[in-house]
């Protein structure tokens, strides 16, 4: 099974507001990526380039969030602030590790702002038993050239690459739901969920908390 970190999502409650301060306050660039219908989302992206990215989520439509479970975690996410809210693995097999874990595996898409059709399969990102400390699973199935991260943009941080997850969390259970798969992800004490990232940058680590 290989496993790979993806994305980390960051939970806010203005995407406008949320862009203005990764851009002043870390030097990271963010561009519109679309609304989730099924969810009440919508979302902004930070490309990495290649296989990585930071996603920036807000509900938009509180209605439709109000009536499933990611929308209303990503309300509880934020009650207090603008907070990291998960961490998405993509898993070359998926198959496999939704039938190890007794997952649902499920299609999702969204439309960009020109028009082009992001798709993919996930899976655990709405099941009960996952906790904010484990992460979820995602396979992209559209071109590889519309992936989020596939195009870096030019971050005056000059960041790069995602370097580490911190997580708050039972490291034995989170390596039990990732079928022990080597990741750059420390535990450090706290409530259960993302902590901080740190992402590589020419000079130095920048971490986001």
């Amino acid at each position: 099974m290989s496993l790979r970190i993806d994305h980390v999502v960051y939970a806010v409650a203005d995407l406008d507001a949320a862009a203005e301060r990764f851009h002043t306050t870390y030097g990271l660039v963010s561009t519109p990526g679309g609304v989730h219908p099924r969810w009440g989302t919508a979302n902004r992206i930070v490309a990495l380039g290649g296989a990585r990215y930071l996603e920036l989520i807000a509900i938009v439509d509180p209605a439709v969030a109000g009536t499933g479970a990611l929308g209303r975690a990503i309300a509880d996410r934020t009650a207090e602030g603008d907070r990291w809210f998960a961490l998405c693995l993509r898993d070359d097999d998926i198959e496999t590790t939704a039938a190890r874990l007794d997952l649902t595996v499920e299609p999702g898409s969204r439309r960009l702002p020109d028009g082009r059709e992001v798709s993919w399969r996930s899976a655990g990102i709405e099941d009960a038993r996952r906790t904010p400390d484990l992460p979820f699973f995602i396979a992209w199935t559209g071109e590889p050239g519309v992936h989020p991260g596939a195009q870096r943009a030019a971050h005056p941080s000059g960041v790069t690459d995602v370097a580490r997850v911190a997580v708050a969390g039972d490291a034995g259970r989170f390596a039990a739901w990732t079928g022990d798969a080597s990741l750059p992800v420390r535990f450090v004490d706290g409530p259960p969920g993302v902590v901080a990232v740190g992402l590589t940058t020419p000079a130095d680590e920048l971490v986001i908390r």
